[in-house]
């Protein structure tokens, strides 16, 4: 009885010195793991939709925009009749 109830306490122990070892060593490992997941989850974005870094077409000293340039909005000066009020007292 007594040799029953020293094996399970070791169980207890060394169940909860895995569970503190484990939290321990995922603290360290979890932000790595994460890390190179999200790089390679970007990489195989990149080639799936075919992206090209600009700098590897562009010659040293040549400026490049990437930007286009926006149309000019044209006004809509038929925007109805303007009607003047006056104020009336009661």
């Amino acid at each position: 009885m007594q040799e029953a109830s020293i094996q399970g306490l070791w169980f207890i122990v060394i169940l909860i010195l895995g569970y503190y070892a484990f939290k321990w060593l995922a603290r360290i490992f979890l932000p790595i793991m994460m890390q190179k997941a999200v790089r390679n989850f970007e990489k195989k974005a990149r080639e799936q939709q075919g992206y090209q870094n600009p700098a590897d077409h562009v010659r040293e000293g040549e400026t490049v925009i990437d930007k286009q340039p926006r149309p000019p909005k044209e006004s809509n000066n038929n925007v109805g009749e303007y009607v003047d009020f006056e104020e009336v007292d009661d």
